[in-house]
């Protein structure tokens, strides 16, 4: 289930992001960024459509996902 990134609180929303631009494996290119560039990239995505945050009832997880086209937002 998509969970539209503006329902989410503004503090829960930071500290989501965060998380995810802090997981091993994140590759940024050839330079390294600082946390707030990568926060606020990941930011500008979820609000341009290119990011989704998708909550899976399965796992009772949450993650930013790359929206390729295939998740429709409202």
């Amino acid at each position: 289930m998509i969970i539209p990134y503006q329902q989410i609180a503004s503090d829960t929303l930071e500290n989501l992001i965060k998380e995810y631009v802090l997981q091993e494996g994140t590759d940024y290119g050839e330079h390294e960024k600082a946390l707030a560039e990568k926060v606020e990239d990941v930011r500008r995505q979820l609000k341009n459509g290119s990011a989704v945050i998708v909550f899976s009832e399965l796992h009772e997880t949450v993650n930013i996902l790359p929206n390729d086209g295939t998740f429709e937002i409202e």
